[in-house]
């Protein structure tokens, strides 16, 4: 109670204080923002009705102020600052295992190679149903609730209670989490002889390293072309980036440069040859490719070094430098602007404090047809420039114009086919058939090339997932699963190699369907047009 009152006499004489120094001499005078900001925490603390949460009210103010600036300023308690920050450190600690929540059970589809899972013998197929006190099975957790009941210190014990194909007794394990790598690089293959895949998901701090080896692997397998996947890549690491436009780019060609009101100029120009700079380049994007994905588009694109494939990026262009408090919480604040080499800004437009309207862009490209056809895409004349090289034209104003547009695909889309993938049959129903065929599986398909080649899914395979979807509610529309079939067919067979051998190998099934990849595929083996394009004679 004494405190108390002591506190409210301290916030009175603040105020009082404060009013004297504005009435001085019969004028009021302007506070500076800070003194503003202290009188208006004092005289919630010291006067208002009830107790106040003075951590909660300082975070929303945080909050409130940056709403004001641009959409990518942002506010992070120090639980979300670990989240966010945690993707792009390239390792967590904890079990390592790749698994599906499906129904209410936790089924375990890969281990992580050398990790502990797989030391301790936990293998693919198996079910988590306990973790210490914590049970799993038949709760029907989200899965950010099961990785944080797996996820712990380095070094720390989980004990794990397993169940194994039928057999009714658990199997305890005792596993000692670890670091557990966190991979940028989804997929890579060769889709043909001489053309390699390559799918990046985020740019992290191992991207480049990650990425450098995957070129290795596929040039020792014939590759002379390269097709980089970069849609609905989000981003990551500015460096990342800038480590990956070197592997392709020459000694002396920039890659971005940023610039803000409080900082110079800082161009990313390259110091030596990238030792991939003999490889034919296309990269695959689309409008969820943001931030890192544009600044290395772009610097190919600039550069006249690689076709860009797909649709207009996402346009994020605000460079975040983060700001840590000592209590863990974090303000990520817009210092720069991102700009490619010919001088183009990748951030679309917006108004300052309308971040609602700005998050609306993606429903505005939807309605005015920009996703279906290039011809409704807006471009500023006034904002045009030149490639370095070979002088085409390419514009500023929001994101990465693509040199060759593929519309949105959805041909293969039905109600149907939504509510089987929704309601999560495909994949129970790939958990199932692998779950109760692993062994045969393996034995007459020893690795995913052998599987691509012979393994077919049979109409018996078809009713059971039919049959499936009608116990959990979808009903059968023939019609629409004709439409949907070759698609939803190719899901299951990359879904039951994923289960079978790698992450990796859903990607090398769906990508044939899919009208960008067929289009950079064709586009990177056609010599004569790809070279016309790249000199901007087409």
């Amino acid at each position: 109670m004494i405190k108390k009152l002591i506190f409210a006499v301290a916030c009175m004489l603040s105020v009082a204080g404060l009013n004297a120094a504005a009435d001085e001499g019969g004028l009021r005078r302007e506070l500076t923002p800070d003194q503003k900001l202290r009188m208006a925490a004092a005289l919630i603390q010291g006067y208002y009705v009830e107790d106040v949460d003075a951590q909660k009210m300082t975070d929303e103010a945080i909050i409130a102020m940056l709403k004001t600036l641009d959409p990518h300023s942002s506010y992070s308690d120090p639980d979300e600052t670990k989240e966010l920050t945690q993707p792009l450190e390239g390792k967590f600690s904890g079990i390592g295992i790749q698994f599906n929540a499906a129904t209410d059970t936790v089924y375990v589809i890969q281990t992580v190679a050398g990790g502990p899972s797989e030391k301790v013998g936990i293998r693919p197929g198996d079910r988590i149903i306990q973790a210490d006190d914590s049970i799993i099975a038949g709760r029907k957790l989200p899965n950010s609730a099961i990785l944080k009941i797996l996820r712990g210190e380095k070094g720390s014990k989980v004990n794990l209670k397993v169940k194994r194909g039928g057999s009714p007794d658990l199997i305890d394990f005792v596993v000692v989490r670890d670091d557990i790598p966190i991979y940028s690089v989804d997929a890579s293959y060769m889709a043909n002889d001489s053309t390699g895949y390559i799918r990046v998901s985020r740019f992290a701090e191992d991207t480049g390293s990650e990425v450098a080896k995957a070129i290795e692997k596929l040039r020792a397998k014939g590759m002379t072309n390269l097709l980089l996947d970069l849609q609905d890549n989000g981003g990551g690491y500015l460096g990342a980036a800038v480590d990956m436009a070197s592997q392709f780019l020459a000694k002396g060609d920039t890659v971005v440069y940023t610039q803000g009101l409080h900082s110079q100029p800082t161009y990313f120009t390259l110091d030596r040859d990238g030792r991939s700079r003999d490889l034919k380049v296309v990269v695959l994007v689309n409008q969820y490719s943001a931030s890192a994905s544009e600044i290395l588009s772009g610097a190919l694109q600039d550069n006249d070094r690689g076709l860009i494939v797909g649709r207009r990026t996402f346009g994020k262009g605000l460079v975040q430098r983060p700001f840590p408090f000592p209590d863990g919480s974090m303000i990520r604040l817009t210092t720069a602007r991102y700009y490619t080499p010919s001088g183009r800004s990748i951030q679309k437009h917006y108004e300052k404090g309308q971040s609602e309207e700005y998050m609306l862009d993606m429903l505005n490209r939807y309605n005015s047809g920009e996703l279906w056809s290039a011809d409704s895409i807006h471009v500023d004349e006034a904002l045009k420039v030149e490639t370095l090289r070979n002088h085409r034209p390419v514009y500023g104003g929001g994101g990465i114009m693509p040199d060759v547009f593929v519309p949105v695909d959805t041909t293969f889309f039905s109600a149907y086919y939504r509510d089987l993938n929704a309601k999560g049959v495909i994949n129970q129903f790939c958990l199932n058939y692998v779950d109760a065929n692993r062994s045969t599986l393996l034995k007459s398909y020893p690795d995913e090339d052998a599987f691509a080649a012979r393994f077919e899914i049979t109409p018996e395979m078809e009713q059971q997932l039919i049959s499936l979807g009608e116990h959990d509610g979808v009903t059968f529309d023939a019609a629409q699963w004709e439409r949907s079939r070759q698609y939803a067919l190719a899901i299951i067979k990359g879904l039951l190699a994923r289960d079978l051998y790698e992450d990796s190998s859903v990607f090398r099934f769906i990508n044939p369907l899919l009208p960008e990849y067929r289009e950079a595929l064709l586009l990177i083996n056609d010599p004569e047009r790809y070279s016309s394009l790249l000199k901007g004679t087409e």
